[in-house]
């Protein structure tokens, strides 16, 4: 017995005994620290399985959604700009109506003379020759013109 006391209180064995038991309380720590981690893991993954199903389950609606909503946009647009064109043409209607309104446009475009009056037409040069050169080849005749367009949309083409 006294060899067994000696090896109780022996150094090597009291060292033995303390890392046999810190080993013990590690691994059950750690066995429990695997445990709450596995079920953390499996609440996570299937956290992330619900959320990834509900992003897919509302990708498409959410981007039906938005286009729906920019065309909405698109077509309130267009009947506003509708509306103001009608309004525009009820009102050049209602002018229409007037008959000193429309004398008045017969005269500016048609050059329409009232009975009694002479009508005169002035050509300014200054006006002509812009009216010229803004035009290209108004002074030549018109099949003149045809060749010159086949010709230069020719030219493009090579």
């Amino acid at each position: 017995m006294a060899t067994q006391n000696r090896d109780r209180f022996s150094t090597a064995t009291r060292l033995r005994l303390l890392g046999e038991q810190t080993a013990a309380r590690v691994y059950r720590s750690q066995n429990r620290r695997q445990a709450r981690r596995s079920r953390l893991t499996g609440r996570a993954a299937f956290l992330a399985l619900v959320v990834c199903s509900m992003i897919v389950a509302l990708a498409y609606p959410m981007r039906q959604y938005v286009s729906q909503q920019g065309e909405i946009a698109e077509q309130e647009r267009l009947a506003e700009e509708a509306r103001v064109r009608v309004e525009r043409l009820r009102d050049e209607k209602a002018r229409l109506q007037d008959d000193a309104y429309v004398r008045r446009l017969a005269r500016e475009h048609l050059h329409y003379v009232m009975p009694g009056e002479t009508g005169f037409i002035m050509n300014d040069p200054d006006a002509a020759r812009e009216r010229r050169t803004d035009q290209g080849g108004a002074d030549r005749p018109w099949y003149s013109n045809v060749w010159n367009g086949v010709d230069s949309a020719d030219q493009d083409n090579r």
